[in-house]
C-alpha cells in the first residue's frame, strides 16, 4: 500500500511545479549532469553521511554511501548525499559531547530546508547516532539509521584486545612496571585492526543497539562487523527500504513510542550498556515529546539482567556477539521483557523481526537463567550528594565497593588530579573515595569522559585495580570500575558535590540506591553560603549557546529550545 501520492511529496514543491522557481531547481540538477528522469516524480532521499578523514569509525562510509545510493536507485528513488559534521571520539576536544546537539541541529535543519522526502542517517561513533536521530525525530520525516558496525577484534601476542577496556587495563600494568614500553607499542599496533567502532560494549555499540531496539534500523543490523560483507548488503537494503517508507509515510513519530523507549532501555540494561546511553536515550525521548526520567531506567534495571557477555561487564567482544546471533537473538532471549508490538522501519512489528532468531553461543548471549549479572547493568543513585540523580555500572565494578564508606580525596580539576595520582607522596588508601568536580555540562564543559579517574600510582604498584570514584563527568562506555557518574546538579553550578571537603565521609549503597555525604546539615548550609558562583566556561560562538541552553545530565544535556513543541511550518518557496 502506498498512501502518499506524488503531489504529496515534499520534493514536488521544489521540482514538480510549473513556475520560475522550479525551473531554477530543475536546471541546477541538470547542471550537475542528472537527467530529468533521474529525479522527476521520485522520492528524494537525503543521505546524511558523517564520513571524514579524521573519523576511523566511519572510514568505510566513503564506500558505504555508494551502496546506500545503489539501494535507493534500485527502489526508484533519487539519492542526494549531504555531508554532516563528523564527531570523531578519539580526536575531537574537549569532547564530542559538546557537539552532539550541533549535529542534531544540522540534521534537523537540513531535512527541513532541502527538498528531502526521507533520510538515511549514517553514523555509529558514540554521539553520532543519537545526534542524527535527535535531528530526525525533531524534523519528523521518514528516516532510517545505518550503523557503522564494530571493528574486528584486537590482537596482541595471541591475546584478544578490546577497545578502551584493555587500554585502561594495560596502562595500569605499564604504570605498575609489569609491561615494557616495547609491549605497549606492540599493543598500539594491534588493538584497532579495521575500520568500525569500538568492539567492546562502549557507547558506540550501545547506541547502535539501542537505536535498533527503538525500531530505527533494520533488524539485525546493529552488530554486523564493519568489514563483514553483510554490512554493504545491509546498507543497500536500507536504501531500498527508505524509499518505501516515504511512500508509506512511516514517520519517526509513529515509531518512537513509550513502549519503543522501554525496549531501548531494556536492551541497554541487558547489554550492560554504556552509562552514556542514559543521557542519549533521555535526549531522544524528549525530542519525541515523551516524558522520560532517570526513574524509569532504574525501574527497568531492577527486572532486566545483563545477558550479553561482552566487555567491560563480560569477557567477549562485539564480533563474538554477532556470531552468537546478534541483537535479534538477545531480544528474543529477553522474551516478555520486550514489547513485540512496536513498529519498526521495516514496516512490521519488532516481534516479526525476532521470529526465528537463535542464540548460537549461550556463553556470549546468556539465557535469563544464567545471566552475567543478575540485574541491569546500570543503577540510578540518589541522596544528599546527588539530589537529581547519579548513575553507576555495578556490573563493571568490584563487588566490595558496591557498599562503601570512605574519606573523600577531592580534586577541582582534571589537571590537578592527574598530577596528584602520579605522586608517590599522595596520602591515599584503597578505602579513599576519589572525587573529581567541575566536569559536568557547564564545568567540563560538556561532561568530558573523565569519570574513570586513574587509580593512584602508589596503589597500582600495590596491586589495587579498583576503588570508589565520584564525578559529575561521564566516562567511556569501554571503561570499568566503581565509578559514580553524572552527579546532578553538577558542582560548577553549585550542586552538592561543590561542598565536599577532603576527609568528609562519603557513603555509597548501590542496593539501597543511595549516595550521601556524611556531613551535618548545618555544616553544609555554611559551605553553601560560602560558595561563589562561577562564570561560564565558554563565552562566545557556539560555546556560548551551549553554556546558556544546555540542560543537566539527568535531563539529557539537550538545549532547552530544542525540546519538542509545535511542528515548524514547511519553508516557503519563492
Amino acid at each position: 500500500m502506498m498512501p502518499k501520492s506524488l503531489k504529496n511529496l515534499r520534493s514536488h514543491r521544489w521540482f514538480g511545479v510549473n513556475d520560475l522557481r522550479s525551473f531554477g531547481h530543475r536546471s541546477r540538477l541538470l547542471q550537475m549532469g542528472y537527467e530529468r528522469t533521474d529525479f522527476m516524480g521520485k522520492p528524494v532521499i537525503g543521505i546524511f553521511n558523517t564520513w571524514s578523514d579524521i573519523n576511523p569509525c566511519h572510514a568505510h562510509f566513503k564506500v558505504r554511501v555508494e551502496e546506500v545510493k545503489r539501494g535507493i536507485w534500485q527502489a526508484d528513488g533519487f539519492p542526494l548525499e549531504l555531508p554532516a559534521m563528523t564527531l570523531s571520539e578519539p580526536f575531537q576536544k574537549p569532547t564530542t559531547m559538546l557537539y552532539r546537539n550541533f549535529l542534531a541541529m544540522e540534521v534537523e535543519e537540513g531535512m527541513r530546508s532541502y527538498p528531502i522526502d526521507g533520510a538515511v542517517l549514517m553514523g555509529g561513533c558514540d554521539k553520532t547516532g543519537p545526534a542524527l536521530l535527535m535531528g530526525a525525530l525533531s524534523a519528523n520525516l521518514p528516516a532510517i539509521f545505518v550503523p557503522a558496525g564494530p571493528m574486528l577484534r584486537g590482537n596482541w601476542r595471541g591475546k584478544v584486545l578490546g577497545s578502551g577496556s584493555d587500554t585502561w587495563k594495560y596502562w595500569d600494568e605499564k604504570r605498575a612496571g609489569n609491561i615494557t614500553e616495547a609491549d605497549w607499542r606492540e599493543m598500539e599496533q594491534g588493538i584497532a585492526r579495521s575500520h568500525g567502532t569500538c568492539m567492546t560494549m562502549g557507547t558506540a555499540a550501545t547506541m547502535m543497539s539501542v537505536i535498533e531496539a527503538m525500531g530505527f534500523s533494520l533488524p539485525g543490523s546493529s552488530s554486523i562487523p564493519a568489514p563483514d560483507s553483510n554490512h554493504p548488503r545491509m546498507a543497500s537494503e536500507s536504501g531500498r527500504r527508505i524509499v518505501e517508507m516515504v511512500w508509506e509515510d512511516l514517520l519517526p513519530s509513529k515509531i518512537a513510542t513509550p513502549a519503543a523507549i522501554d525496549n531501548a532501555i531494556s536492551v541497554h540494561q541487558a547489554m550492560g550498556g554504556s552509562t552514556n546511553g542514559i543521557i542519549h536515550i533521555l535526549a531522544m525521548a524528549h525530542r519525541a515529546g515523551l516524558d522520560l526520567t532517570l526513574a524509569r531506567f532504574d525501574e527497568i534495571s531492577q527486572r532486566v539482567p545483563v545477558i550479553a557477555n561482552v566487555r567491560p561487564s563480560g569477557t567477549m567482544l562485539m564480533e563474538d556477539f554477532y556470531y552468537a546471533g546478534g541483537l535479534t537473538a538477545l531480544m528474543a532471549e529477553l522474551g516478555d521483557l520486550i514489547d513485540r508490538t512496536c513498529l519498526t522501519v521495516s514496516g512490521r512489528a519488532i516481534g516479526e523481526g525476532l521470529a526465528g532468531a537463535v542464540v548460537h553461543n549461550p556463553d556470549v548471549i546468556r539465557p535469563l537463567s544464567n545471566p552475567v549479572y543478575p540485574r541491569g547493568g546500570t543503577a540510578v543513585l540518589k541522596g544528599n550528594l546527588a539530589p537529581d540523580g547519579a548513575v553507576m555500572k555495578p556490573s563493571a565494578a568490584e563487588p566490595r565497593f558496591l557498599k562503601h564508606r570512605g574519606p573523600a580525596l577531592v580534586f577541582d580539576s582534571y589537571a590537578e588530579m592527574k598530577a596528584a595520582v602520579e605522586s608517590d607522596d599522595l596520602d591515599v588508601t584503597v578505602d579513599h573515595v576519589l572525587v573529581l568536580r567541575n566536569a559536568g555540562p557547564q564545568g567540563g564543559p560538556a561532561l568530558p569522559e573523565w569519570g574513570m579517574l586513574p587509580i593512584p600510582k602508589k596503589l597500582v604498584r600495590q596491586g589495587v585495580r579498583d576503588m570508589l570514584r565520584l564525578s559529575d563527568a561521564r566516562m567511556s562506555g569501554t571503561s570499568y570500575g566503581a565509578c559514580v557518574l553524572h552527579i546532578a546538579p553538577e558542582s560548577y553550578v553549585g550542586g552538592p558535590l561543590a561542598l565536599v571537603r577532603n576527609g568528609d565521609f562519603i557513603v555509597l549503597d548501590v542496593e539501597a540506591r543511595r549516595l550521601d555525604l556524611d556531613v551535618d546539615e548545618a555544616t553544609l548550609a555554611r559551605r553553601r553560603a560560602e560558595w561563589i558562583p562561577r562564570e561560564p566556561r565558554l563565552a562566545r560562538g557556539y560555546g556560548a549557546m551551549f553554556a546558556r541552553h544546555v540542560s543537566q545530565a539527568n535531563e539529557g544535556c539537550d538545549f532547552d529550545f530544542l525540546a519538542a513543541g509545535a511542528p515548524l511550518p514547511e519553508p516557503e518557496i519563492y
